[in-house]
């Protein structure tokens, strides 16, 4: 019997879900541990509890609901997302990944379906990482990539510290933040936020890997002086520097990798004044690419663009490491079990390598894993225009649903 969830109740968790800090263009203010964070946690423990789930919150603040299976000892399966947003995004990425999860559960009680393994889903904390840094970091100090006591320090733009913010908000549980026993998989839905599903006329992706980043940060240290008298030969311009950096971001992906993406995404100039030579710059920088060797030639050569414009501009310049996460490459029998459901219903499927991040890249390091891709129309995200239709997200929903059904299996 083909395992599909209810539409019309999946349109309407996600339309309520996404008022939760929502904006007036349409889009999601919903930082990590904001007030907003706060209420949308409330919200997704009360679904949680009504639908008969035993939750629980480790000391992250990342939220489970398990549904017990007919084999208590059998490693259990997880499925979720993140309902963290990135300043003024989307109301698809990452929440429709935890509210397709619930509704699989919903639609296992409506249907009296009892499963061999346990079923558990899950919202990770921050990540996104616009917030605090690093991105998917709930999911990276329960999968032991992160110490926490050392993300617990980790502060915002204005020097407030993550664990008070958990503190604060309510959400800093009393379970350790690790995995409590073996995993049998995890999946995970999300929107692609990329052009390839709409570009191939897919009605759904199989994704079978996440690409590797690295980003890092470099302040150049010039001298502040009178924009008006100062010969332009006397002149120790970090911003002039750091501006011929960021051009070598946008060009070094096109002599490496057909994939390889990079991106400057932040700076902050000093004293940032119309009539001033700025005196600092610091700039992050960032590259993506399936291959690791190709992150660590990107890494090389934008640090050598640095060394060089730092000489020509004669000013002092500094780097510092923010984040390196290798390539992942997802288990083939959860990727076939999202291939074979997707097919199964009936809908055109295209197996793709994601272009970004996702907490899969750290529950891959616990157990097998497989991640289902909507389609984004423009493949835009991270902003307001975001969007996925509903009958798009309502494909995606029932693909990881069934993938998660047949993972777990079936006990009656």
């Amino acid at each position: 019997m083909t395992f599909t969830l209810t539409e019309d109740r999946l349109v309407e968790t996600m339309r309520t879900q996404a008022t939760i800090g929502g904006t007036e263009n349409g889009g999601l203010h919903r930082l990590a541990l904001s007030d907003e964070d706060r209420e949308v946690r409330d919200w997704f423990m009360a679904q949680m509890e009504a639908a008969g789930l035993e939750t629980r919150v480790d000391e992250f603040g990342n939220m489970f609901g398990r549904r017990a299976g007919a084999d208590p000892d059998a490693d259990p399966v997880l499925v979720g997302s993140h309902l963290d947003s990135q300043p003024y995004g989307g109301i698809y990425d990452g929440a429709l990944g935890v509210v397709a999860a619930l509704e699989l559960v919903r639609e296992l009680n409506d249907r009296d379906i009892t499963t061999e393994r346990p079923v558990e889903i899950v919202n990770w904390t921050n990540e996104e990482g616009s917030r605090f840094q690093p991105a998917m970091q709930g999911s990276g100090v329960w999968a032991g990539a992160h110490d926490i006591e050392a993300e617990y320090a980790k502060t915002d733009v204005d020097g407030t510290a993550l664990g008070d913010e958990l503190e604060r908000i309510g959400y800093r549980g009393d379970v350790p933040a690790e995995p409590r026993e073996a995993y049998d998989a995890y999946l995970e839905l999300h929107v692609e936020q990329g052009p390839y599903l709409e570009e191939w006329g897919s009605d759904v992706g199989v994704v079978t890997g996440i690409v590797g980043f690295v980003w890092g940060a470099t302040t150049f240290h010039g001298e502040a002086d009178h924009s008006g008298p100062t010969p332009m030969h006397y002149r120790e311009d970090a911003l002039v520097a750091a501006a011929d950096v960021i051009g070598g971001v946008r060009r070094i992906p096109g002599t490496l990798g057909e994939r390889t993406v990079g991106t400057v995404g932040y700076m902050d100039v000093s004293p940032n004044s119309i009539n001033v030579i700025p005196d600092e710059v610091t700039f992050t920088w960032g590259f993506r690419d399936p291959d690791p060797s190709v992150l660590d030639e990107a890494k090389a050569r934008v640090l050598h663009e640095c060394e060089a414009a730092a000489e020509r501009e004669g000013v002092d310049w500094e780097w510092e490491d923010r984040m390196r996460v290798d390539p992942v490459h997802f288990a083939d029998r959860c990727v076939d079990a999202v291939e074979d459901t997707a097919t199964g219903l009936g809908y055109d499927a295209s197996r793709i390598f994601s272009g970004a991040g996702h907490d899969a890249t750290h529950a891959n390091a616990v157990c097998d894993t497989a991640m289902v891709f909507a389609v984004s129309e423009d493949g835009k995200s991270h902003n307001e225009d975001e969007y996925t239709s509903w009958a798009d997200c309502y494909r995606a929903a029932n693909t990881v649903a069934g993938a998660a059904l047949e993972l777990a299996g079936r006990a009656d």
